[in-house]
């Protein structure tokens, strides 16, 4: 199954890990962080997964004289939103309640996540009828 432009690979998924636990780096200090033992060949390994992303508007990039900050230019929650609708929509039909409820019972929840659950159906119902209805 071929991806869309804006997907993104496990390798590029791991570099934007990074970037949102630690904030801006430059290409070494992630490359050093990847690949421990790494080498030239790391480095430009990373460069690639850095430029496949900027290309993606996945990560920003700020020239500098010295070296180039990178940062990442999405958050987790509307990456994971986007995967989530994107396979909504090839599996579910859109509807993201096959998805919810899959997820809800493939494992325990924690009396927090519960209570969180909890909180945002409530959120939910006191909200006024402005999102589109749901399949």
């Amino acid at each position: 199954m071929a991806r869309t432009p804006q997907d993104v690979t496990d390798a590029e998924l791991g570099v934007l890990e990074l970037l949102w636990q630690n904030g801006p780096a430059t290409i070494r200090r992630l490359t050093e962080t990847l690949y421990p033992q790494g080498g030239s060949a790391h480095y430009a390994t990373v460069q690639k997964l850095l430029e496949r992303l900027e290309a993606k508007r996945f990560v920003s990039r700020k020239r500098e004289p010295a070296a180039h900050m990178f940062r990442a230019a999405v958050a987790r929650e509307e990456l994971i939103g986007r995967r989530l609708r994107a396979t909504a929509e090839k599996l579910c039909g859109g509807s993201l309640t096959p998805i919810l409820l899959h997820l809800l019972r493939a494992r325990k929840l924690t009396p927090k996540e519960r209570q969180d659950l909890r909180a945002l159906i409530d959120e939910l119902d006191q909200d006024p009828p402005s999102r589109s209805p749901s399949r």
